[in-house]
């Protein structure tokens, strides 16, 4: 097991009462658990949020490495847009 270090850390009187209601209700055994599964989802979300990140700078750097943009007709795009949901829906009925 690792170390443990122990913080102190200040609340909302709504944060500490959700953590206790779920504590009393015995959903957790103490509010240290509360606290370390609420940092476990952060450390994921933040790893899953860099991977995001960097996703979007490659396609971003895919974007740029294709060239310079044209210019779009906006009714023919719109049509085109129309035309392919048109073939979607069909193929789902």
């Amino acid at each position: 097991m690792p170390e443990i270090q122990k913080i102190s850390i200040a609340v909302t009187s709504e944060q500490f009462n959700s953590i206790k209601t779920a504590v009393d209700a015995g959903e957790y055994a103490t509010t240290s658990e509360v606290v370390r599964e609420a940092l476990r989802e952060w450390q994921r979300q933040r790893v899953l949020r860099g991977e995001e990140l960097n996703r979007l700078r490659a396609l971003w750097q895919e974007g740029k490495a294709s060239g310079s943009a044209s210019e779009l007709d906006a009714d023919q795009t719109l049509a085109e847009a129309r035309r392919r949901l048109d073939q979607a829906a069909r193929q789902i009925a």
